[in-house]
Order: structure tokens, then sequence, then C-alpha cells
């Protein structure tokens, strides 16, 4: 990761997901930057309700890209998601739990700490 990457409480940014290997920069972590263009800084814990709307959106997460080493998601999984697809996940109602303290402070551009609190995972 970075070292000048921030979390939401503007503390170091934690690994999000290392099994798939998650973020933009495939590091682990949601560090964001110029060639993040998805900003990809909403470290989640995808279900299948999430993986099912994304996939409706034409964004499917489950498939494998064994040429990218890209197992496809299940469950469960952790993965730095796009913040626009947070967003519609929960306007729509399906937006999954969100590993707050792996989430990168740039998501608070978009989404208050007041909403991303009442998704926080305990395992902060």
């Amino acid at each position: 990761m970075k070292a000048d990457s921030l979390n939401v409480f503007g503390e170091a940014l934690l690994i999000c997901g290392t099994a798939p290997i998650t973020g933009a920069y495939r590091n682990g972590c949601c560090d964001t930057g110029p060639f993040d263009a998805g900003t990809h800084t909403v470290c989640a814990m995808v279900t299948d309700e999430f993986l099912q709307f994304s996939k409706s959106k034409g964004n499917d997460l489950t498939r494998a890209y064994p040429q990218y080493n890209f197992p496809g998601l299940v469950e469960g999984d952790y993965w730095c998601l796009c913040v626009s697809r947070w967003l519609e996940a929960y306007r729509a109602g399906v937006a999954p739990q969100i590993k707050l303290a792996a989430t990168h402070q740039k998501t608070l551009e978009y989404v208050s700490l007041a909403v991303l609190t009442t998704f926080a995972i305990d395992d902060n």
C-alpha cells in the first residue's frame, strides 16, 4: 500500500483482502490514484445479493478471469468496490457491509461516515 494512504478515520489504510488479491493496484488495499479510473475505495464483504446486483448492472464479479489471476468472487470475499457501484447498491437496498479501517478516505467525498458506519463489519 502507498505510505500516504489513509482510511475513513484518517489512520493508515489496512489491507482489505488477499484471497483473492484485491485493489485497483492489486496490492490487497483499496488504494486509489490517477490510474484508478473506477475509484475502487470501498472495502466490502460481498454477498450473493450484491454479486447478483452487480451482474445485473453489467459487471459479473463471479466470473473467473484466469488470464488476470482472478478466480471470481463468492459470498464472504473481501473486495475493493467502486464507490459508485456501492452507492448504487445502497440506493437499491443491497449494499454489502464494509470494513471501515480498510476503506480509503476518498470514499468520504461520495458517502458520509455516518452512512458508512451503519454498514460497518465488526472486525474493523
